[in-house]
């Protein structure tokens, strides 16, 4: 479950993510641009201390995944991950990290993809009564091949991706940062999601294990 503060940012998501893009090697363009959000979904995190959100936006013509985590202190080791300092009018000071630095959010990503743990339902909360908001987006993992044993490969990797690849518990977990709108198919397990005027499923990541005890 997450807890949707009625909170004022500064920076704003939108903004931050704006000036992060072009400085990425991986984004098509280093100029200018400006990101419009189009849906987002969010990862439980089992302790509760941060927040796993992934956003879905346009920028620069191409249609990007932006998975952030929210900690309320700086993440050790992981300065090279550390997008901006955010102010949070009722959290405080947050650090937003791109999540494929985070431990937190690769735990998360292995419990979707073998474990089909869905994203987290997202509530506001006013004078201590809670609303469940509606999704917008949905979010399918597919599981692990049909009785497949977790050192079993997937039988292909895709090529011409733009993806980041993250090693966490002997896998290799691919997430997909320029997205493709037209229905291509990853390997098994793999997380797919649909969004308004986006029926077509649109992967988002896959795993395959690390090969040769890298």
């Amino acid at each position: 479950m997450a807890l949707i503060y009625d909170a004022e940012l500064r920076p704003g998501k939108m903004d931050l993510i704006s000036d992060w893009l072009p400085t990425t090697v991986w984004f098509p363009t280093q100029e200018p641009v400006t990101a419009q959000k189009l849906c987002a979904f969010r990862f439980d995190d089992p302790e509760g201390a941060v927040g796993i959100e992934t956003l879905i936006v346009a920028a620069g013509g191409v249609t990007v995944q932006v998975p952030l985590t929210y900690r309320g202190a700086p993440l050790a080791g992981a300065e090279r991950f550390l997008i901006t300092e955010m102010d949070h009018s009722v959290l405080g000071r947050r650090w937003v990290y791109d999540a494929l630095g985070d431990p937190a959010y690769a735990q998360a990503l292995e419990a979707a993809l073998f474990s089909k743990q869905g994203q987290a339902a997202q509530y506001t909360e006013q004078n201590g009564v809670r609303e469940l908001l509606p999704e917008s987006m949905k979010v399918r993992s597919s599981g692990m091949p049909d009785g497949a044993e977790l050192v079993d490969a997937p039988p292909y990797e895709p090529q011409d991706w733009t993806v980041s690849v993250l090693e966490h518990s002997g896998w290799e977990f691919s997430v997909v940062r320029l997205l493709d709108l037209d229905g291509r198919t990853a390997p098994d397990p793999s997380l797919e999601a649909t969004w308004q005027d986006q029926e077509i499923p649109v992967v988002l990541a896959w795993g395959m294990p690390v090969q040769g005890g890298r």
